[in-house]
């Protein structure tokens, strides 16, 4: 397999230009630091993969004159008095959530499984993660 490994971040900093164009490329690209070793990939590519291994699964309810948009299984949720509004306050709770998880969450037991959902909300605009929750054009 052809891929592009650096065996330290000395050697990943004078290449830093060829791993980023590497990476951009599609190619497979790690730098190892100590015992551990990272990956290199394309922002976009990376996204839209997570996009597909992360499905949704929100859920939209009218009720009470507005509208409410819950992920089942996770602590997030929002209200709106429409389904757009409550679709953007929805987007909003999953940019908070993250924050949360980076400050705080990402070593609790019940949070940890979700480190997929908030690299999928870090990297991306508020129109994909409205598409990823609705579907594209609702």
């Amino acid at each position: 397999m052809n891929r592009v490994h650096y065996n330290s971040y000395s050697e990943a900093r004078a290449h830093f230009k060829d791993l980023l164009d590497d990476a951009e490329r599609g190619r497979v690209v790690t730098v190892q630091r100590e015992h551990r070793g990272a990956a290199i990939v394309d922002r976009d590519r990376l996204r839209d993969l997570l996009s597909s291994l992360v499905p949704a699964k929100a859920e939209t309810v009218a009720e009470g004159g507005g509208w409410s948009v819950f992920i089942p299984g996770l602590p997030i949720a929002a209200d709106g008095a429409t389904f757009d509004v409550a679709v953007d306050e929805m987007v909003d709770a999953l940019r908070e959530y993250a924050v949360d998880w980076q400050d705080r969450l990402l070593d609790a037991p019940n949070h940890a499984g979700n480190w997929g959902l908030v690299q999928l909300v870090g990297l991306s605009s508020d129109e994909q993660l409205r598409d990823w929750l609705v579907g594209p054009g609702r």
